[in-house]
């Protein structure tokens, strides 16, 4: 049963659907100590307009900044797009790091994404350059060799999730998202919040329990949703008590397109969405997830107030997706409204025992 923050007796329907597949290409580079692997996912497709990942692996040595380059053969166009300063000349896109993300490690990944716009095709590029090397995939002393010439040719036209690239994340972890209706614009300061808060609430297990939890390379898998806001809000909607609607959707969502049960052996999950009925959209916790609504995705960006209430508020719903129901008191525990007063609030030994022997308990080390 899904709790509410302290209060909570409500529960929204459960549904697991089939995967959709990401289209997805992966082509990679020979130069002298230098090598990459590109994967360009389309994360989602409409009329008219898509949008994209991309993924860089070094191959070779270490890199402190980086320009990765390709071109279109269909018309394609990019119109917006995040962790990368990208532009366009006709056909040819180059994509160069952002002042956070230059430097990529032998055999470490980046990643950005990007919306464009279409007309009649959308296929994925045939090739692509890493710094003026053509990536295939491999390292060698050689120059560039020719980019492979083939390629998927063709689209999904069910929205997959837009991360990760290269399939599922490791299982025992603690899988995160942030959903963000189509009709609100991407604001890397949600992502990076939302990661900001989960590193924050793994510190605090670390010191309560002397175990924490696993958090995946990329903290915060973004998904493009399928709809606007105003249906997160309305749809599935009856009744007067809209707490559950906008998260109720949101997870239905997450489970369809991702393949993720509830609760799901392989992950925790968490889940944060960009739309809320105001005074009425709520968020909560059962075992195994986390589900979380607009005003919790604004405080983990830094624009709802103190960061200590949304630390506390996730390390309360992370327990009750370790296990742990809400305390009958006031009690000094995150699991009561002492969640509020953190960093000052503490897991008692009874509810740390419980975690430790509870579903997820395997999780942490």
């Amino acid at each position: 049963m899904l709790r509410r923050t302290l209060v909570r007796a409500s529960a929204f329907g459960l549904a697991a659907g089939l995967a959709t597949a990401l289209a997805a290409t992966t082509l990679t580079a020979n130069a002298a100590a230098a090598g990459c692997r590109v994967s360009y996912t389309i994360s989602s497709q409409w009329q008219g307009g898509f949008g994209a990942n991309v993924a860089i692996t070094n191959l070779g040595d270490q890199v402190t900044s980086w320009t990765l380059r390709w071109s279109y053969a269909a018309g394609q166009t990019v119109t917006q797009a995040w962790n990368a300063t990208v532009t366009q000349s006709g056909a040819a896109v180059t994509a160069v790091n952002a002042s956070y993300n230059g430097t990529i490690a032998t055999n470490g990944t980046v990643s950005f994404g990007f919306n464009g716009s279409w007309t009649g095709s959308n296929p994925a590029p045939t090739g692509f350059t890493l710094n003026g090397v053509a990536c295939t995939g491999g390292v060698a002393t050689s120059g560039p060799t020719t980019p492979p010439t083939t390629a998927p040719t063709t689209s999904p036209t069910t929205p997959p999730t837009t991360s990760p690239t290269g399939g599922p994340p490791p299982s025992r972890t603690v899988r995160v998202f942030w959903l963000k209706p189509t009709d609100v614009a991407y604001d890397q300061r949600y992502p990076d919040g939302i990661a900001a808060v989960m590193r924050e609430a793994q510190r605090y297990y670390k010191q309560e329990l002397g175990k924490t939890f696993t958090l995946n390379n990329t903290v915060v898998e973004v998904v493009n949703g399928e709809h606007d806001r105003n249906w997160y809000i309305t749809t599935n909607c009856s009744g007067s008590d809209h707490y559950w609607c906008v998260v109720g959707n949101m997870h239905q969502e997450l489970m369809r397109r991702l393949n993720i049960n509830n609760p799901d052996s392989r992950w925790l999950c968490v889940g944060e969405i960009s739309a809320e009925e105001p005074n009425q959209s709520g968020g909560g916790a059962s075992v195994g997830w986390v589900t979380l609504s607009g005003h919790d995705a604004d405080g983990a960006a830094g624009v709802n107030g103190p960061m200590n209430r949304w630390y506390g508020g996730m390390v309360h719903e992370l327990g009750h997706a370790f296990g742990l129901p809400d305390s009958t008191s006031t009690d000094g525990t995150p699991m009561s409204a002492s969640f509020y007063n953190y960093p000052d609030t503490h897991f008692s030994q009874a509810q740390k025992n419980s975690i430790m022997s509870g579903p997820y308990g395997g999780f942490l080390s």
